[in-house]
């Protein structure tokens, strides 16, 4: 399982998947989340803006990413 870290006390899903480089752009992100096809803590997620705190995990085409804070 991959991990990022984020300074402040949250990262937006879209964004989360950029920094993962899961995703090469927002518009790519906002796609993938609206088709269904990320998970965060194993439930499918369709908000883009959904927080993502400390030990959350979300995944997409299989890789898993644990948010970690720095």
């Amino acid at each position: 399982m991959e991990t990022i870290k984020i300074r402040d006390e949250f990262i937006k899903l879209g964004q989360a998947l950029k920094l993962a480089g899961l995703v090469d752009s927002g518009v790519m992100a906002k796609e993938v989340i609206l088709d269904g096809l990320v998970t965060v803590n194993g439930n499918v997620e369709l908000q883009r803006g959904k927080k993502l705190y400390e030990g959350d995990v979300f995944s997409f085409e299989g890789e898993e990413v644990k948010v970690t804070k720095s």
